[in-house]
């Protein structure tokens, strides 16, 4: 792809009105940018030959990238970089959240994930969410309530990760993050911005303290902001392993200043107790793969639906020639009707493998082909219904009710020996509950049920509250293998329930229209999540993408897929999809890493 076609479609955001229904139309902006837009940077694609870390903050990958020199595995840096994303980037993942891993251990070709997903306390009834007279709440009342907060398990999976794959010792992957909060960090553009949203009113007294100045006002961007009660948790850690979060103090404190937000309500409100923190344990799960246009596409399984929907959309759209041409409107129409009917067999279907047997036959060949003579090249369809995958019982499964709303965050990593991690972890909204404890934020992962137990014709969803359950996930941490074996793509994204898309778009980008990994990291975004058809515009991309002279014509493209998509019942929603695509490509013994312009990160190689 020449620079020139790139920067057209890096211009997407320039003349959208015309596919715009109107501003403030979507009213699920909140929940699908759960995570604010905050400028554009260009960036260039960094190439390496031994190591590759991306990241959503400099500060971050240069922490994966030191541990990598010190011939770290890939695992030790996604360690090291994490914690270093809970201090810079706290309004999107760390310790008080979860995450899911995919690492890749080259010399063995085998591929392993790690479920990290926070867990529903043992006291969570199914009406925890729903008003005395059976009405939900409001989802963003419930947000910054003490019974939003979720079991945190992150921690646990990085441990049970390192275990496995780790090289260095555990204590050694803390010293970044340690120092860097001991000797303060600037306080980016992104974060400066966030602090200044709605989020702000939801913190605690102890997060208000730390995030905002004696005026009330947030720290200015460049301020060295200092978190010594983080550094000394993470040594607690260090020295002692995830037991030193989950079981003592660290715990006690947690549940402490849930309990006395619950009585300072005055609500009879049975939350997250020390019990419930010491019990969690995190979980090897098997990888979801599936073959697409002769690679192997490998994702994550239950309780992220990621994986199945992924694959799902792909294997219904590969069955569809999508031709070279990005730029052509007849593809994106294609894929956005194959994500519709992926969408809508995830919100039915996708949910806690412990709790909710997932159907295997979501992905049987017959029952995919059967779906995909739902796709009419001709017309769009409004609203996909679910499928009835093999062996499912017609109307066994209730019709969703989930409100997603994610503050997220994702590194890819490759080391020296050619291991591999691609992790994705939350605290679920930005800036999660907004209680703060010890130095860092804890999650407001229970929202991410479905406040309905069923739904109004009595049937049960299954992504309902239970006791010890863990909420269905939209993380979509994937590997791609080329057709000869080798590990070719590492991607993932934040995002909310869109993240499916970013990933989809990301994957397409460069199977199909042979995109480098900052091209397809940087690509316009776009999808259905079983509605309107959705396209980047606003401020996710750059002013200065117009090229003059060159012979990309914006204006006639813009028209041509307005009147293309219009003409085929498509409703247009425009605004802006803030992803953040990380993303490595190994080919011809080069690594490549993009990272995301829409935020902050950086890929750093060598």
């Amino acid at each position: 792809m020449t620079a020139i076609v790139l920067a057209g479609l890096l211009a997407l955001a320039g003349p959208m009105s015309a596919l715009a229904q109107k501003a403030g139309e979507d009213i699920e902006a909140g929940r699908a940018n759960p995570e604010a837009a905050s400028g554009f940077e260009a960036k260039n694609i960094v190439r390496a030959k031994r190591h590759m870390v991306v990241a959503a903050n400099p500060y971050a990958a240069r922490a994966g990238r030191e541990i990598l020199r010190m011939g770290g595995s890939a695992i030790d840096a996604a360690i090291a970089t994490q914690l270093v994303l809970n201090l810079v980037e706290p309004q999107s993942s760390g310790i008080g959240g979860g995450a899911f891993i995919l690492h890749w251990d080259k010399a063995q070709s085998e591929l392993k994930t790690y479920d990290g997903r926070e867990r529903a306390p043992k006291a969570a009834k199914p009406d925890l969410f729903l008003t005395p007279g059976g009405a939900p709440q409001r989802f963003f009342k419930t947000v910054a309530s003490p019974q939003s907060v979720a079991v945190p398990g992150l921690l646990r999976a990085l441990e049970m990760a390192h275990k496995s794959h780790g090289q260095l010792p555990w204590k050694d992957l803390f010293a970044p993050a340690i120092r860097l909060a001991e000797q303060g960090f600037k306080v980016s553009p992104r974060l400066h911005k966030l602090l200044g949203g709605r989020w702000a009113r939801k913190f605690s007294p102890r997060a208000k303290e730390y995030f905002f100045n004696a005026g009330n006002k947030p720290w200015p961007v460049g301020h060295v902001l200092k978190n010594p009660e983080f550094a000394d948790t993470l040594r607690h850690v260090a020295a002692r392993g995830a037991d030193a979060f989950y079981q003592g103090g660290i715990a006690r404190d947690m549940v402490g200043a849930l309990q006395a937000a619950v009585a300072k309500s005055g609500q009879a409100i049975d939350g997250m107790t020390a019990e419930d923190v010491k019990s969690y344990q995190a979980m090897p799960r098997p990888p979801v793969c599936t073959a697409y246009r002769s690679y192997k596409i490998c994702g994550m399984g239950p309780p992220s639906s990621g994986g199945h929907t992924v694959a799902q959309t792909l294997k219904l759209v590969e069955k569809f020639d999508l031709g070279r041409d990005p730029m052509n409107p007849a593809a994106l129409h294609i894929i956005a009707e194959a994500e519709k009917l992926a969408y809508a067999d995830r919100a039915r279907y996708s949910a806690d493998p412990d709790f909710v047997p997932v159907p295997e036959g979501l992905l049987d060949p017959d029952y995919l082909n059967n779906r995909a003579k739902l796709i009419d090249l001709a017309k769009s369809t409004p609203k996909a219904q679910p499928g009835t995958p093999p062996e499912v019982a017609k109307g066994r499964f209730g019709r969703d009710a989930t409100i997603e709303n994610k503050g997220t965050s994702h590194i890819s990593i490759v080391d020296r020996q050619g291991n591999a991690v691609a992790m994705t972890s939350t605290i679920e909204s930005a800036f999660g509950s907004g209680f703060m404890v010890r130095g860092f934020l804890l999650n407001n992962e229970m929202t991410d049920f479905s406040f309905r137990p069923k739904d109004r014709s009595g049937r049960p969803i299954a992504n309902r509250i239970e006791p010890l359950k863990r909420p269905r996930s939209s993380m979509a941490p994937t590997m791609i293998f080329a057709p000869d074996g080798e590990l070719r793509m590492i991607l993932g994204s934040p995002g909310g329930s869109r993240i499916i898309l970013y990933v989809i778009k990301s994957i397409i980008a460069h199977i199909d229209w042979n995109a480098n990994a900052a091209e397809a990291a940087a690509w316009p975004n776009f999808g259905s999540r079983n509605g309107p058809f959705e396209i980047e515009s606003g401020q996710s991309a750059p002013a200065s993408a117009n090229v003059a002279g060159s012979a990309f014509n914006r204006s006639a493209f813009y028209e041509r897929t307005r009147k293309y998509l219009e003409a085929r019942g498509h409703k247009i929603r425009s605004g802006p999809m803030t992803s953040g695509a990380h993303i490595i490509i190994l080919k011809n013994g080069v690594i490549e890493g993009g990272a995301d312009p829409r935020r902050e990160g950086r890929a750093l190689g060598d």
